[in-house]
């Protein structure tokens, strides 16, 4: 039997070598630095400030994550973000497929004002400050749903989630449902969100990472500790590093050289913890996440 396989030139074989290279160098790129964060913090600090670890820890030590499960605030934070990200990632998703659904109908009359009264803000926002007098004026200053209102709907993603609904759910099955006697939420809820879990999967990533990295409207809004997320505790102690780091000039160098270890070792522990969520989210969502983020390309 005579095999079919296409026989590849010397030029295929040098692009192929080429591409391969390439994108090797940038996997490495990509993955090297979080790579180090993980090694560094199991490291003695001092190694990793001379320059000492590279690609292996040096002086196997735990203390940096010994300090961070022993400190009640720290998890406090870690808990905080997580609320901001579950809540705020649900409310979003339920804002942005209930305005993408109606805007993907073709009978929907007036889906030409709405899409351009929704993508004025994308260009033209109000600003820092006049958001801050509205958030003011509700009461929220100080409030975890300041945070989590504030990013709960995205106007690109509607957009993405529309594209979607568009080309994936057919207005022929809007017909057939309705005539069986469905309303519009059940068949919403019933078709549209299960036929849908390729671009649901898309927007849990892009908001959940969204809110789980957001540390600035916390920042802003949120003028208690109680209520600080990760990210902006994380933040406070690389400003801690750096204070630490100009006593060493002042006359009690030993203990702020302790202190500076110390801090090193939460600092790199911290951001190990704080991206396992998302590490260990994009695999599971992968296959859909794949799927979703095609929309719209090319197909041969």
């Amino acid at each position: 039997m005579r095999s079919h396989a296409i026989r590849k030139t010397a030029s295929d074989r040098i692009l192929n070598a080429i591409n391969i290279g390439v994108l090797s160098l940038v996997l490495l790129v990509v993955l090297y630095p979080l790579y180090f964060v993980i090694i560094a913090s199991f490291s003695d600090p001092n190694a990793v400030y001379n320059g000492q670890v590279l690609f292996w820890p040096k002086g196997f030590v735990l203390e940096g994550y010994q300090r961070i499960f022993s400190d009640h605030i720290i998890w406090r934070s870690y808990l905080n973000t997580a609320i901001y990200t579950v809540c705020g990632t649900a409310i979003a998703l339920f804002l942005t497929m209930s305005i993408a659904f109606p805007l993907s109908r073709r009978y929907f009359k007036g889906r030409g004002v709405v899409t351009i009264l929704l993508i004025i803000p994308m260009y033209f926002s109000g600003g820092l400050i006049p958001t801050y007098i509205v958030v003011r004026n509700l009461g929220l200053l100080g409030s975890p749903f300041a945070v989590i209102l504030l990013g709960s709907l995205s106007i690109f993603n509607v957009i993405i989630a529309r594209t979607f609904l568009q080309g994936n759910i057919p207005q022929e099955m809007d017909e057939a449902a309705y005539i069986d006697g469905a309303s519009h939420f059940r068949y919403f809820a019933s078709f549209v969100l299960p036929l849908s879990k390729a671009i649901i999967a898309v927007l849990v990533l892009y908001y959940g990472v969204a809110y789980w990295n957001d540390y600035f409207t916390a920042m802003i809004y949120i003028n208690t500790e109680e209520w600080y997320p990760l990210q902006l505790r994380l933040r406070e102690l690389l400003i801690a590093s750096q204070m630490l780091a100009s006593m060493e000039a002042t006359e009690d160098v030993m203990y702020a050289a302790y202190m500076q270890r110390v801090a090193d070792l939460i600092k790199y522990g911290m951001i190990v913890i704080s991206t396992l969520p998302v590490m260990i989210l994009y695999p599971i969502l992968q296959k859909y996440f794949v799927q979703g983020v095609m929309i719209g390309s090319l197909k041969g």
